[in-house]
């Protein structure tokens, strides 16, 4: 009670202090009206003033939030560059998915059986999945068709005799061992004698054997040297000047600058079989296409320093594939509207822009490419570094996996009918397709839009409707890998030639990579191939002449060994 009691006294107290400062602050106030409006207006003046310090103090905050916010961005940003160049220079170039990642999903591991499970019964036996079977490891036999030359090794005659009792030695067996040989390339001149006649009474009449139709008349080449002079530096890669090298140490003086005129004469010499190839190309349903940079260095109106491009295109029906370069100054959407003129169909491309005027004609549907999106969520995993690859709940394993998931299904139809992958993707892809969108989907506003994994899901969501466009028909492939890889070639020799000196040199080059990677594609050696080729076209007269040259046409005999 008595606490109770000293709590009110505390309160009245309180209570009168209130009051009389009130009393006393009323007390200090003029009696004059316009003085105390003055006043108000100077509290109210104040008070504006005050909120004004305020907002601009809120917008500098807000102001310093969004630098600080920025520099995160931007230093994340520039770690993920870091990292990614780090990887590039000293780490491995596959894009395959290491196990700590894998084991980030209890799922990934039990893919491949339970997508064999799963499987139409109808497909199963077109369907085969590869063992995981090591190989005993050992040296392969040297193949049956080369020559082969015995060096028989005997014993001394002195040594024929038995050391116990003296009998001659008789031969029980014999041990082969064999020893792969090399002879050095072996070059000879070719001369062409034309016998002349003429009537022994009047001496006229002269008459002479014609020369057969050469590949470059007036040329010291043979077919078979073209041949290899083409092969040397298109499927192999090694330029001219190295070539001029090799045929000095032979003792024989061939320039690079002859040797290049060789390979625009060729060039220009197929050039029939390249109209037909396109001709075939453009008749086809399914075309794959990209392109890669090229420097020129004589170009009308362009620097030496400014980029071409070579384009290549991808096609043919099955067991008849074309693989087509085009040499064009510019990378504008002009030049596929060109390429493309007459074709209907599907064509599947990565997502550059460029291909976008083309693919809106009714007559060609756009399919993208899954190796795309992969990539960049590989990207994604090195530019985070050692450290955050191997975190659960990682957005960018999570997306390669996915992408994963639907390469196992490819794998196990690798030789299956068109129908048979058509009705497996519909019942084991799509839904892996829809989970993965709805992944994505929530992934968009979890992410920068400008870090490596942000941009690797951004990219996935524009190119969506492309990345499903592969199932509606079983003919499509799931990326656009075989016309990249049909690049690649080239790619390596540029590395080694580095550009192109003319126009016409260009031209040429992509002819005679058309030909040599068509030839790969259908399984013919390319030396082989190019050797009949350049016989045999000088001497066509007809349309068929020239068909029975194309890759998908030639004699069995050009066929790889």
């Amino acid at each position: 009670m008595i606490g109770l009691f000293l709590a009110l006294c505390v309160l009245m107290v309180c209570h009168c202090g209130i009051l009389w400062h009130m009393q006393t602050a009323l007390n200090d106030l003029p009696n004059d009206i316009k003085t105390l409006k003055e006043m108000v207006l100077n509290q109210a003046s104040l008070r504006e003033e005050e909120a004004k310090e305020r907002s601009e103090l809120e917008k500098d905050r807000h102001a310093l939030k969004q630098q600080n916010h920025d520099y995160k961005t931007q230093v994340l940003s520039l770690q993920e560059q870091l990292n990614l160049l780090l990887h590039k220079r000293f780490g491995a170039s596959s894009e395959k998915l290491s196990a700590d990642q894998l084991r980030l999903f209890n799922e990934a591991e039990q893919e491949t059986d339970a997508l064999e499970q799963m499987l139409p019964e109808d497909t199963k036996d077109n369907v085969t999945v590869p063992e995981h079977e090591r190989k005993k490891p050992g040296r392969k036999p040297l193949p049956k068709h080369l020559p082969r030359e015995e060096v028989i090794h005997d014993l001394a005659e002195d040594e024929k005799v038995c050391p116990h009792d003296g009998h001659a030695l008789k031969a029980i067996g014999e041990e082969r061992t064999e020893q792969l040989d090399y002879i050095p390339a072996q070059v000879k001149v070719i001369e062409h004698v034309r016998l002349k006649y003429a009537c022994p009474c009047c001496a006229e009449g002269v008459k002479i054997a014609p020369l057969p139709p050469q590949p470059l008349p007036k040329s010291i080449a043979s077919p078979n040297l073209l041949a290899h002079v083409s092969v040397s530096k298109y499927a192999d890669g090694l330029p001219l000047y190295r070539q001029e090298k090799q045929w000095q140490r032979l003792g024989i003086e061939l320039g690079r600058g002859t040797l290049s005129n060789w390979m625009v004469g060729v060039g220009m010499l197929v050039q029939p079989l390249i109209n037909l190839l396109r001709d075939q190309l453009l008749a086809g349903t399914y075309l794959q296409m990209d392109e890669t940079p090229l420097q020129v260095l004589n170009e009308p109106g362009k620097t030496p320093q400014s980029q071409s491009y070579m384009w290549v295109q991808r096609g043919g029906p099955p067991g008849q594939a074309m693989v087509l370069f085009e040499y064009d100054p510019s990378r504008s959407g002009s030049v596929p509207l060109r390429l493309l003129e007459g074709f209907a169909g599907y064509l599947q491309t990565d997502g550059y822009d460029g291909y976008g005027a083309v693919c809106q004609q009714d007559s060609i549907t756009r399919v993208g490419c899954m190796a795309h999106a992969r990539r960049k969520f590989d990207e994604a995993i090195k530019a985070q570094g050692k450290k955050k690859q191997r975190t659960k709940g990682n957005k960018a394993s999570k997306g390669l996996n996915f992408i994963r998931k639907l390469y196992v299904i490819e794998r196990t139809m690798k030789d299956s009918t068109p129908e048979a992958r058509y009705q497996v993707r519909q019942e084991q892809a799509k839904p892996i397709l829809d989970e993965m969108k709805n992944w994505l989907d929530r992934s968009l506003e979890q992410v920068p839009p400008q870090s490596a994994i942000g941009k690797a899901i951004h990219y996935t969501t524009r190119q969506w409707p492309r990345l499903l466009a592969y199932l509606d028909d079983g003919q499509l492939q799931i990326d656009n890998n075989l016309v990249e890889n049909a690049i690649r070639p080239f790619a390596l020799g540029r590395k080694n030639w580095l550009f192109s000196n003319t126009q016409n040199g260009a031209k040429a080059s992509a002819n005679l990579y058309s030909l040599v990677e068509t030839a790969k594609a259908n399984d013919l050696e390319p030396y082989h191939y190019l050797r009949v080729v350049y016989r045999e076209l000088p001497k066509a007269q007809t349309l068929e002449d020239i068909e029975a040259l194309l890759p998908a046409n030639i004699d069995i005999t050009c066929r790889s060994l």
